[in-house]
């Protein structure tokens, strides 16, 4: 029976405070980054304050289960990542309990996230995406006049620009207006002067009528049979109240209503499954319905019905027509007027296909959209389980708590993430993929990711070890470090100069008599290289009986000696004849041709660097012998 420990509420308690304090970090920035795509339809627009709170309200619901993943990744790591710094992690496994234990009470509080989370988008996200989107639509429809900025030409009335040096949002009153109306072109322009007005919608929501106050009125009256450089005719009014009908419908209506709820954005899951067979259905029927229509314009015979114009196409079809043989008994005026009927026939069938074809993948993307949004419900509140799993087993592996690193990672995990679920949203909404591979490529990428970590910090396993990764690397290409031999403060054995400078002679032996055997300049077979064992003895015994003389010799106090001992290449006794010591991974690296090339190019290198070595070695045993004779002496 699971039971709550005072461990499984010291960790909540830790996680707690921190997911409260990260979700509204995360939703804040999820919220500005959301605020840009609405920016125009607030700044200078002189909305109320309530307009305003209801437009972030809906918003910040619109984006909490996008917030919940990244604020329990961000908290999971911090969270594990104190306990870490501050060796509580590991007075917690050497208690005996392991990492899993550890976290049972958070993943019991993830698990109830994650159902909030889906609870949110099947029930409340919805709600909120239709009273955000009517919200966005009613500010022109309730308020045209917010529509109009200050200080600056607006041209969104139809055949005017209308300029408002300033306006009062409380009593919707507009104060130094400038109308430049443009229904007849530049030459019957008229520009109208007002010291203020006022802007109202009409009943029927499909223009604006303006009234004047205080103003004058100057219109050009040119008309078509008027010459260039004649005189033309102007009227000036003087008014004290005028009123204007606009035609601007505001962009609402009530198509856009009906679009708001045909979205999938405003639908559950079970409304979602109800409407994509009607969707479907609906789809299937304009299909059948272009299907007919194609074949029966297969032949274009417009003196006959449909019917007996497809009976027709299909006997046609059924023998072998000699088109030219027709052709060529028409007369020179038949047979243009037959090139300009086809030619016209072919213009609208290419109109025809262009537009049955945006009406197709218009259906289409409608119907992908639904799958989408039903397959995000589910995807989205799993990746709180995926986010988690992440962030715990890195902050116990990384050990560093705060905001520095724990942060960064977060980061980079969200950025891959909102990378491979936007692109392959982008791709299934276009029809590149297809839907659930676009859907799960995000998860089927990160949950491998966290299963990796989650079994790596729970065996203790190093991971971020920087070291093993350079040194992996230094290998792969070709790099190696130095020799650092140090005097010694405490010599328990002085060196054996005699025994080692014969050693060196025998050494010296050894390395021109591999150099007259072995030709390492040669390019080597390709086949014994990839294909067949090749182990390099000669080179091993060479090496081990010089790294027994430098370690002998590294007990000395002459700094000379020293010196010359760390003129000593590290030699690669195996990477000149092939690239691993396993015989199926040579054979595979052999058979895929890019990567065989690049390690028969580094064996080429290692070759080389041999041979290098070998006449270093010959130079320093040449300098070293007299010096360990004349040392062996004084001795």
């Amino acid at each position: 029976m699971f039971r709550f420990k005072k461990l499984d509420i010291f960790v909540a308690k830790q996680f707690g405070l921190l997911f409260f304090a990260t979700f509204f970090i995360c939703q804040f920035v999820l919220m500005m980054q959301f605020l840009w795509r609405y920016v125009d339809e607030l700044v200078g627009k002189g909305l109320s304050v309530t307009v305003l709170a209801q437009f972030f309200w809906y918003m910040g619901i619109m984006l909490m289960p996008q917030a919940f993943p990244l604020a329990i990744l961000l908290s999971s790591l911090i969270t594990f990542g104190n306990l870490g710094e501050s060796s509580e992690l590991t007075a917690i496994k050497a208690a005996g309990i392991s990492l899993m234990q550890a976290m049972r009470s958070l993943i019991v509080i993830v698990v109830c996230i994650s159902c909030m989370s889906f609870f949110f988008q099947e029930f409340i996200g919805p709600r909120a995406f239709v009273s955000f989107q009517q919200l966005l639509l009613s500010m022109k429809q309730k308020s045209p006049e917010v529509e109009i900025p200050e200080g600056i030409f607006y041209d969104g009335i139809p055949g005017s620009n209308l300029y408002v040096q300033q306006k009062d949002v409380n009593t919707g009153m507009l104060y130094g207006i400038m109308i430049y109306r443009m229904n007849g072109g530049y030459e019957d322009a008229a520009i109208i002067l007002a010291d203020s007005g006022r802007l109202q919608s009409t009943a029927e929501k499909k223009h604006l009528l303006l009234t004047l106050y205080s103003g004058e009125w100057f219109e050009n009256l040119r008309q078509s049979g008027i010459g260039v450089n004649a005189n033309v005719p102007y009227r000036r009014e003087t008014f004290s109240t005028k009123r204007i009908v606009l035609d601007f419908d505001g962009d609402f209506n009530m198509a856009d209503v009906g679009g708001i709820a045909a979205d999938a954005r405003s639908k559950g899951v079970r409304k979602i499954l109800h409407d994509l067979d009607s969707i479907r259905e609906f789809n299937d029927s304009i299909g059948h319905q272009y299907y007919r229509e194609a074949r029966r314009s297969t032949f274009y015979l417009p003196e006959l019905t449909k019917r007996d114009s497809a009976r027709v196409a299909d006997s046609l079809a059924k023998k072998d027509v000699n088109f030219d043989s027709l052709y060529i008994r028409l007369s020179s005026e038949q047979k243009q007027r037959a090139v300009q009927q086809a030619a016209n026939s072919a213009r609208m069938a290419i109109r025809d296909l262009e537009f049955k074809r945006d009406y197709s993948f218009y259906l289409n993307r409608q119907e992908r959209e639904h799958q989408m949004e039903a397959i995000n419900k589910f995807t989205l509140s799993l990746s709180c389980l995926i986010f988690f799993f992440i962030g715990a087993p890195l902050g116990a592996i990384i050990r560093k708590g705060g905001l520095g690193v724990p942060v960064i990672i977060s980061v980079l995990v969200f950025i891959v993430f909102y990378i491979l679920d936007s692109t392959g949203m982008k791709m299934a909404r276009d029809d590149n993929w297809t839907v659930w591979f676009g859907k799960l490529l995000a998860t089927a990428v990160l949950s491998p990711l966290a299963v990796f970590f989650t079994i790596k910090a729970n065996n203790d396993s190093v991971v971020f070890n920087i070291d093993l990764y350079k040194q992996i690397a230094m290998r792969m290409l070709g790099l190696r470090s130095k020799r650092n031999i140090m005097r010694k403060d405490v010599i328990i054995e002085d060196p054996h100069y005699a025994a080692d400078a014969g050693q060196l002679r025998t050494i010296s032996a050894a390395i021109e008599q591999y150099s007259a055997q072995h030709r390492l300049l040669r390019w080597p077979n390709p086949v014994e290289v990839f294909f067949r064992p090749g182990d390099d003895h000669d080179i091993a015994a060479i090496n081990a009986e010089l790294e027994t003389v430098i370690e002998d010799l590294s007990n000395t106090k002459d700094r000379f000696v020293l010196a010359k001992l760390n003129e000593y290449p590290i030699i690669a006794t195996h990477a000149h004849t092939r690239p691993f010591r396993q015989k199926w991974l040579n054979a595979l690296t052999g058979i895929v041709l890019p990567m065989g090339v690049f390690f028969y190019f580094r064996m080429i290198r290692f070759r080389f660097r041999l041979y290098k070595d070998l006449q270093n070695i010959l130079h320093t045993n040449e300098a070293l012998i007299p010096m360990a004779e004349e040392l062996e002496n004084k001795k």
